[in-house]
């Protein structure tokens, strides 16, 4: 089987109002992806989805778009998509980071591996090591604290038992405020887990925990900036909570530091952050040699990439989402889908697909009328 040609497609989709997302790195209230469709010689397609971020990743859809088609494009056409690491190789030596655009490319091969195989992507990855109902944690915005306890009050009721409070945007105090009315909204019985992602300096981080140990945070995501390994260390040994690494951990090399310095008690993954679905497994491959759990992470996907996410879960035993639940929910948040069988979401539950490959069918009609 043989690549003949890569296709991308610019996607623009607004985020549903009460999904709205405020982090350290700003606000986040219109998905711009892009989607890429590899097809074969053998009349087999495969869909991927970069979920670019320029103030997380760097990312740009522009950028991403540009490098697919005219660096890594002519490079794999004529290529076996079935042989992802060849395929990882090639785009690792075209183009250093970028992990985003590579995992689109990528996740689309998985796709048209298990295709062709008839199986979905987790039987390929190893099997299901669990159920494909996956139990995730709701992410929310740093939302001013009346808006806040209202809206944990409505998680509450729609099922969720874990609540993530995004903090570190600037004001500590009101911070401290936020996690307090989400704790008194949501109960003592629910667990509470905050997000930094990268905005605390180390002595902010741990005067933060310390401030909210009353509130029971059971979590610390991401306190200190990136590529700051010694710094995470000394806040996981100064604070309560289980700390996890998430913006600072991109490939395996970050993960082999985060197990030098003793940075982390988890690792968050994704296909997308990581480069691709066969790259995340390498790092929870390694994490759980050293005893360190991992989970998944989101940078608000769509179906295409929320299912390479689920199906990783699903395949690896080390990805404990049990202990600690992920973000899984981005196809939840927007407006509508690109899928004709969009995932199936309800309430904190996602469903992996189980049909071959993926098993999400991208509407290209859909997403060439919403191209930018």
């Amino acid at each position: 089987m043989k690549i003949t040609r890569i296709e991308t497609f610019p996607v623009r989709i607004p985020i549903k109002p009460k999904y709205h997302m405020i982090t350290a790195l700003g606000r986040h209230e219109v998905s711009d992806y892009l989607l890429v469709r590899v097809e074969t010689d053998a009349g087999i397609e495969g869909a991927g989805e970069a979920t670019v971020s320029p103030r997380w990743s760097g990312e740009t859809v522009p950028g991403a778009k540009a490098l697919i088609d005219d660096i890594f494009a002519p490079l794999l056409l004529g290529r076996d998509p079935r042989d992802i690491e060849a395929v990882d190789a090639i785009l690792d030596a075209a183009a250093r980071l970028n992990w985003f655009a590579k995992s689109a490319i990528e996740m689309a091969c998985w796709d048209i591996r298990g295709k062709e195989a008839g199986k979905p992507v987790y039987e390929l990855l190893g099997g299901a090591a669990r159920p494909l109902q996956i139990r995730c944690r709701f992410s929310m915005g740093a939302f001013p604290p009346d808006r806040a306890r209202a809206r944990a009050a409505e998680l509450v009721d729609e099922g969720f038992r874990t609540i993530k409070v995004k903090v570190g945007t600037g004001d500590l105090d009101e911070d401290v405020e936020r996690v307090r009315v989400v704790r008194e909204a949501i109960g003592p019985e629910r667990d509470l887990v905050i997000d930094a992602n990268c905005g605390y300096d180390t002595r902010t981080a741990i005067e933060a925990a310390r401030r909210m140990e009353p509130y029971r945070v059971a979590l610390f995501e991401q306190p200190t900036p990136l590529g700051e390994f010694d710094a995470l260390a000394e806040v996981r040994a100064a604070v309560q909570p289980v700390v996890m690494a998430d913006d600072i951990c991109f490939d395996l090399a970050d993960a082999r530091e985060l197990v030098f310095h003793g940075a982390c008690d988890v690792i968050s993954v994704y296909p997308g952050k990581n480069g691709g679905i066969r790259k995340s497994k390498q790092i929870v491959d390694y994490a759980a040699e050293h005893r360190i759990a991992c989970s998944i992470g989101s940078n608000l996907e769509l179906d295409v990439a929320s299912a390479a996410m689920a199906h990783l879960v699903v395949a690896c035993p080390n990805m404990l989402i049990e202990t600690y639940p992920g973000d899984l929910l981005g196809p939840a948040y927007h407006e509508f889908s690109i899928a004709k069988n969009p995932l199936s979401i309800a309430g904190p539950v996602i469903t992996c697909p189980d049909g071959a490959g993926l098993g999400v069918e991208v509407d290209w009609d859909k997403v060439s009328h919403q191209s930018l």
